[in-house]
């Protein structure tokens, strides 16, 4: 599993989970990718860091005595944090919302127009379907990539 740091074209940041380094780039040629953020389909791969596996490796040592937090570590609580509430948004957001599929956008026609009843959904559309909704006054976000997940968040 790749994870790739990338950034659409207005410069928004996020990650791109990928099989291998030619997933990432089918999917970029095909026309898959887009920012969560504003559904920019401008997508480009920023440098990154690898990770590596050191399980093998022993634990350090405790200190004796604990240090002070430093503001790295603050913030890397406060980060834990902020995703835990991420985590239960999306939660609630896939718990109250219903799954329609590549119908999206002919979905949320029907609802602005009052062809069918209100309620909240979700599914798949394309940048292009996703203009056209926005140029009749719908409004539609984009959930982050690999949401909805395939099995219940953790």
């Amino acid at each position: 599993m790749k994870v790739l740091d990338l950034r659409c074209g207005t410069g928004h940041g996020f990650e791109g989970w990928f099989a291998s380094e030619d997933d990432y780039a089918l999917q970029r040629e095909r026309g898959l990718l887009d920012c969560p953020v504003c559904g920019n389909a401008e997508v480009a791969r920023l440098p990154s860091a690898p990770r590596l596996n050191l399980s093998h490796a022993s634990p350090p040592e405790a200190p004796a005595s604990p240090a002070p937090a430093s503001p790295r570590e603050t913030a890397m609580t406060g980060q834990g944090a902020a995703v835990r509430r991420l985590a239960e948004a999306m939660a609630e957001l896939l718990n109250n919302t219903q799954d329609v599929g590549e119908r999206f956008a002919e979905e949320a026609r029907r609802i602005h127009y009052g062809e069918s009843p209100a309620k909240a959904i979700r599914g798949q559309a394309t940048a292009q379907e996703r203009e056209a909704l926005a140029d009749e006054g719908i409004e539609v976000f984009t959930l982050p990539p690999g949401l909805p997940p395939k099995t219940p968040i953790q």
